[in-house]
């Protein structure tokens, strides 16, 4: 793709040694490139220019006025290296509309001063901001001018005059048929006829632009068939059309308005289509400056007779396709369009106005895209297009952009506020009724909330499964009260949160949106009834039945997402490492490694303990099937805060029986060379490092560098770690903190940045 190259060279220091050659000024460093591409964005231009200046209803050299200035002034001051501007078709509505209310001359003073309110808007910095306009309005609006192009330019391909708006255009049509001028039609139909089979010509012919190849070929034709059609008619040069423009006789709010709706509508289509050409060729556009250049020349182009410029899509895809470097393409197509205007513009007057009409009736038909309209089904955003396209066609274009963007925002306020809330019946009279709310919980869907609360019988368990991104003090006390109502019945209520927002955050706090975070399922006593576990079963089974609760809440919330993560896994595992830890409940490997299904496998016993000496064979034989049966990369040993074992080692040292049977005094025997490591200060790095935990976590570090060692001599894992096939590691999971310690032979290390930087 063509890069901009717009780096500006620096003069060399006269005083300077003879250094490299100097690089040639940046405007001729690219011309090679820059030159052919101008004069094909020309060809394009110049038929395009004196099509639109028809349909407004200007004079015909106000096109090309306006296509050499956007070339030149634009080209020069513009944020967008490789854009093309010039008059438009997004504005001939507009600008028609203009010059049959005020005149030409007013017209060209609304033109200027919309350039000055753009400079404003550039010099202000808010060139992002135009772009906050919903896409699907643009796109509506532009189909809608499509449509108004087309009803209008029926009327002269048929050999008539077109009406102020397009509903007359569009009652006119019967009329405007049985009274078609035959040469006119043809001439039209064969323009639209060459352009619609222009793409299916061999590539050696596309070479040519359509447009001015059915331009020029029609004209021609015409001359020599029908000589007596009406053609484009002026007198003089470009330079005798020169226009200084005059200040409105009253009227001077309808004025304002105007000069609004030309400065935001040519601002908006240009940043859009700037954000486009970047696309294309790979280059980054100052949207504060290009405001400036196209404020700049919308001031020259109404100071001197021209048309409003905006930047065009079509010739800017031309420039870039063409293979332009830099600025200097756009610059010297409006240079190429002043000197033809100069010289040749005789040749203009030859151009039948049904030729322009069916030009102008192509790329009119161009600006309605039918997959605007799928994506805007697709997306739910048909209803905003549609009246945007019938309210642009049938009213005017400003009234239909600003009803577009109000509904636009209706419909996002409809989509952002609206809680979807929903009562479940139970498929079992044993289970509870469920009440899934999702979205943003807001007194905007109290009254929803209230019907389907009340929708849920009474005497019933219910779990409520709230979603919210937004929650608000309305919200969360209508379903407090609700709830209290319900639990007076007899009923249990659980609230279980699966959003980004906290409930309890909405009682006494500014509601607001919490940025989305992944985080671990909560224990089971946080959602249970009243944060307890539930009442025993006649049978007594109370933790049988608190786990057929969480399997019920896995299945509703979880499975289907799990479901893809194992299903790889179905005919067997590869995990990377061998994951020791301790028994006690509180340790989670999987949540503090945010390790997934098939990544660890996992031993766990009492104290975190591995042998050397083979009296143990389950462990041994995890050991066994760990590093040669599944070939893990690593071994972790992970010890806790506050370790039940090693209280009982401690208490066991003091000559204090743990009272836990004889299985586990032997079980200690494992563990207990730790506590007499941690006495003589062995490992020595652990024991000073871990200085500022309590003596119980001290001997759980301890245990843990002891472990590593004791896998040093194992003779499964001793031979793999020292040829370097398998990594050992030790970790220190502190529960009140929840953090993670490395723990090594020779000392610890926080492994949370913030914990490191205190350090």
């Amino acid at each position: 793709m063509p890069q901009s190259n717009e780096s500006a060279t620096v003069p060399a220091d006269s005083h300077s040694p003879p250094g490299p050659k100097a690089r040639k000024p940046t405007f001729l460093s690219n011309l090679g490139a820059d030159l052919p591409a101008s004069l094909v964005v020309f060809l394009v231009a110049l038929p395009l220019s004196l099509g639109i200046a028809a349909a407004s209803g200007a004079p015909i050299m106000a096109g090309l006025i306006a296509a050499a200035v956007g070339g030149i002034v634009a080209g020069s001051l513009g944020g967008s290296p490789l854009q093309v501007s010039g008059p438009a078709a997004g504005l001939t509505v507009v600008v028609a509309g203009l010059v049959d209310e005020f005149g030409w001359q007013v017209t060209c003073a609304i033109t200027a001063a919309a350039g000055v309110v753009q400079l404003l808007m550039g010099v202000s910095r808010i060139g992002r901001a135009a772009l906050a306009v919903s896409p699907v309005v643009v796109k509506a609006m532009l189909a809608g001018i499509g449509i108004t192009i087309i009803l209008q330019q029926l009327h002269v391909l048929l050999g008539g005059q077109a009406a102020g708006s397009a509903i007359e255009n569009l009652t006119g049509l019967p009329a405007a048929i049985t009274n078609v001028e035959l040469h006119s039609a043809l001439l039209g139909l064969a323009v639209v006829a060459i352009l619609l089979t222009w793409k299916f010509l061999p590539a050696a012919v596309r070479k040519i632009p359509g447009p001015l190849a059915a331009v020029v070929a029609v004209t021609a034709l015409s001359v020599a068939v029908a000589p007596s059609v009406e053609r484009i008619s002026f007198s003089g040069s470009i330079f005798d059309a020169i226009a200084l423009p005059s200040l409105p006789d009253g009227n001077w709010r309808a004025a304002a308005m105007a000069v609004i709706t030309v400065a935001l509508i040519a601002s908006i289509e240009s940043l859009l289509s700037a954000v486009a050409v970047d696309k294309m060729g790979g280059s980054r556009t100052n949207l504060n400056r290009e405001l400036v250049g196209q404020g700049s020349a919308n001031v020259v182009s109404g100071m001197l007779g021209g048309l409003p410029v905006t930047g065009v899509i079509v010739r800017s895809a031309t420039n870039v396709e063409a293979g332009a470097a830099s600025r200097s393409s756009a610059i010297l197509h409006g240079v190429w369009v002043l000197v033809f205007s100069a010289l040749f513009a005789g040749l203009i007057q030859l151009i039948p106005l049904s030729v322009l009409a069916g030009l102008l009736l192509v790329i009119g038909a161009k600006l309605i895209k039918i997959a605007d309209i799928r994506t805007s089904l697709r997306t739910g955003d048909l209803l905003v297009y549609s009246v945007t396209l019938v309210c642009v066609v049938a009213l005017n274009l400003l009234e239909g952009v600003i009803i577009g963007l109000a509904l636009a925002a209706l419909c996002v306020l409809w989509r952002v506020l609206r809680a979807q809330i929903q009562a479940h019946a139970p498929s079992a009279e044993s289970l509870p009724w469920r009440v899934t709310i999702a979205g943003s919980c807001s007194f905007f869907a109290l009254p929803r909330l209230n019907r389907v609360l009340h929708s849920v019988p009474e005497g019933h368990d219910v779990v409520v499964e709230l979603n919210a991104d937004y929650l608000d003090h309305a919200f969360r006390e209508a379903l407090v009260a609700w709830q209290k109502q319900q639990r007076n019945t007899g009923a249990s209520v659980i609230l279980e949160e699966h959003g980004t927002t906290a409930f309890s955050d909405a009682e006494d706090n500014t509601p607001q949106r919490q940025d989305p975070r992944e985080f671990p399922l909560p224990p089971r006593t946080s959602w249970l009834p009243s944060g307890a576990t539930p009442a025993p079963d006649d049978d007594g089974r109370l933790p049988l039945r608190s786990i057929l609760l969480g399997i019920d809440k896995y299945h509703r919330r979880h499975a289907d997402k799990v479901r893809p993560l194992v299903q790889d896994l179905t005919e067997g595992q590869n995990p990377d490492t061998l994951f020791v830890a301790c028994v006690d409940s509180r340790v989670n490997p999987n949540l503090i490694t945010s390790s997934g299904p098939g990544d660890l496998l996992t031993l766990r016993n009492i104290g975190n303990v591995v042998c050397n000496d083979g009296s143990d064979a389950s462990i041994d034989s995890a050991l066994s099937f760990a590093v040669k049966g599944l070939s893990v990369d690593s071994i972790v040993i992970c010890g806790h805060s506050n370790c039940g074992a090693m209280k009982a080692v401690i208490a066991d040292a003091e000559g204090v029986s743990p009272g836990m049977g004889k299985g586990f005094d032997t079980w200690l025997e494992h563990a207990r060379p730790s506590y007499t490591a941690l006495l003589a200060s062995h490992p020595v790095g652990v024991a000073a490092a871990a200085e500022g935990y309590s003596r119980l976590d001290q001997l759980s570090m301890v245990n843990v560098a002891l472990q590593l060692r004791k896998l040093e001599e194992h003779p499964v894992t001793g031979p793999a770690l020292a040829a370097g096939q398998l990594e050992a590691t030790g970790l220190f999971y502190d529960i009140c903190t929840a953090r993670v310690v490395l723990v090594t032979p020779e000392g610890i290390e926080q492994l949370d940045p913030s914990m490191a930087v205190r350090a």
